[in-house]
């Protein structure tokens, strides 16, 4: 068995896009997923299977899709990869805060095309970078008010993306090195 990190992109407390951590735990275990645990409300799973990364967003999208009721983009990665995320962060040092770069995986590739139309233009004062796994935006003010968000990203590179912010990332990345 492989310990993975399954993020779901777009879930919310309440509304069309809600799935209740409980219910979802219950529905990936009964599905026969070992070690599932979630952290937070926004769709966080840490759970180890025998499924490659690419049929595992398949089943958990079809398993939350038909006992919970929400259409959700999931992307999967184990804690190497997100370390490695981590890792080639281009906004780091004095000038950045840590709390305001925002970590975007992508669940394809975006089409090289795209990310270099996308990096060519300035979003001052925030900054964007792009590689075909990862996004990384640097956001300087309040997240609502940026030019740069999820939404933005998927819709310019037309790939189903999520964005998590560097606590959340890591304190995945450590549940999973627990498992």
């Amino acid at each position: 068995m492989k310990t993975y990190i399954v993020l779901l992109r777009g879930v919310m407390p309440t509304g069309k896009n809600r799935v209740p951590m409980a219910q979802l735990r219950q529905v990936l275990a009964d599905a026969g997923f070992q070690q599932v645990r979630t952290w937070i409300q926004s769709g966080n799973v840490v759970l180890q299977s025998d499924l490659s990364a690419k049929e595992l967003e398949v089943k958990v999208h079809q398993l939350i899709k038909e006992y919970i009721g929400p259409e959700l983009a999931i992307v999967v990665r184990t804690s190497e990869e997100l370390r490695k995320m981590l890792d080639n962060n281009p906004f780091k040092g004095d000038e950045y805060l840590m709390t305001r770069v925002f970590f975007v995986s992508f669940q394809e590739s975006p089409p090289e095309e795209k990310v270099q139309a996308l990096l060519a233009q300035d979003f001052a004062p925030e900054k964007l970078s792009l590689n075909s796994t990862a996004g990384y935006m640097y956001i300087p003010q309040a997240y609502s008010d940026s030019k740069l968000s999820n939404n933005f990203l998927e819709r310019k590179l037309k790939v189903a993306a999520t964005t998590r912010n560097f606590n959340t990332i890591s304190k995945m990345i450590e549940w999973a090195e627990e498992a």
